[in-house]
């Protein structure tokens, strides 16, 4: 069994700054961390930031050159640097990992970004 936990987020003005993290244990052989997703209220849950099998990082368009995506393997944590954030910004943010056909998530994390 895989356990991703999230910490991070949190209430910020816009153009503050939120560092996410997500930490894996548990049966971790083989486990990919992939990318972090977010989803607002009423809205399906997208990908935000990612790794692809080469390692490249990737963004939605809305975030690039704002977020930054990271990960240490040796660790097994996974990041999200977020700079100059903006009320569009504002969902509950989860982090994936993958082996193979299985899919892991971490418990999700709220960021509100509000005057």
């Amino acid at each position: 069994q895989v356990q991703l936990v999230q910490s991070g987020g949190g209430l910020v003005q816009p153009g503050e700054s939120l560092t996410l993290s997500c930490a894996a244990s548990g049966s971790l052989e083989g486990i990919n961390l992939h990318g972090w997703y977010r989803q607002a209220p009423g809205k399906q849950r997208d990908l935000v930031a990612g790794f692809t099998r080469a390692g490249d990082a990737v963004y939605r368009d809305s975030v690039r050159g704002r977020f930054a995506i990271s990960r240490d393997n040796a660790k097994l944590t996974m990041y999200l640097q977020m700079n100059n954030l903006k009320p569009e910004d504002t969902a509950v943010y989860y982090c994936n990992a993958d082996r193979g056909l299985d899919d892991f998530w971490g418990q999700g994390t709220q960021v509100t970004v509000s005057s």
